[in-house]
């Protein structure tokens, strides 16, 4: 169990999107302070927001905000970038980028700031993966998602019984930047942030925020074609 008020909170992509709609809710939760991050940060009216510079694929970037940031005691990584939706038509170096930045980068932030944690007195850790961890679609992205969503779990039992919960959110599509050219329905940022944080008070180890994400992690047992209904129509 984490209480967020009084909390100091790091939340990677805070200024749009989801992580803005954590931000924003965090401060309604009593948050001591929040520290978001952007590439090129952007003020707040709001003096519990220190905003600061993340690169999340740079390892010194990572350090400098590490520095700047000794007192966290949640850290949320949510920074992410998208990929197109082929793997055959994308050069191997967009691939690797995708996997730098939603595998590798929430892996070193996760590495430079359990210590911070640690010293001081425990926390948690939340993790935005995605329905796609359990449907391959969209190309690289949902490998990237599936391949952190194992990564979560693994550090969670790492972090067994060194006051660090961890915990993974799923969702399908939000009306975010990154889904604009979605036509399918999407939820609203402020739900899914809404479920988040009340993952991270109750300790769910998960938190599958609609019926996408409910309905894709219930189908990974099943028959290929429940996933993939086109693969139906193929002959063998």
């Amino acid at each position: 169990m984490t209480t967020l008020e009084g909390a100091v909170v790091l939340v990677t992509g805070g200024q749009r999107g989801i992580g803005k709609a954590l931000v924003d809710d965090l401060l309604n939760r009593g948050a001591a302070k929040i520290y978001a991050t952007a590439r090129t940060p952007k003020p707040s009216t709001d003096p519990r927001v220190v905003p600061l510079p993340l690169e999340v694929t740079d390892q010194d970037s990572i350090d400098a905000l590490a520095a700047a940031a000794p007192d966290v005691t949640i850290l949320i990584n949510n920074a992410g970038a998208g990929s197109p939706d082929t793997y055959l038509d994308s050069s191997i170096e967009d691939v690797r980028a995708v996997f730098d930045a939603n595998f590798f980068g929430p892996l070193q932030l996760t590495k430079a700031f359990v210590p911070i944690i640690e010293r001081n007195g425990g926390g948690h850790i939340l993790n935005a993966h995605s329905a796609l961890s359990w449907v391959g679609r969209h190309g690289a992205y949902s490998a990237t998602k599936a391949a952190f969503w194992l990564q979560s779990n693994a550090i969670r039992l790492e972090l067994l019984n060194r006051g660090i919960g961890v915990t993974g959110l799923h969702m399908g599509y939000v009306d975010t930047d990154m889904a604009s050219g979605v036509t399918a329905p999407k939820s609203r940022p402020e739900d899914i942030a809404k479920q988040a944080l009340d993952g991270i008070e109750s300790g769910a180890h998960e938190v599958l925020a609609d019926d996408t994400a409910r309905g894709a992690k219930a189908a990974i047992s099943g028959d290929l074609t429940a996933v993939y209904p086109e693969l139906a129509d193929v002959s063998h």
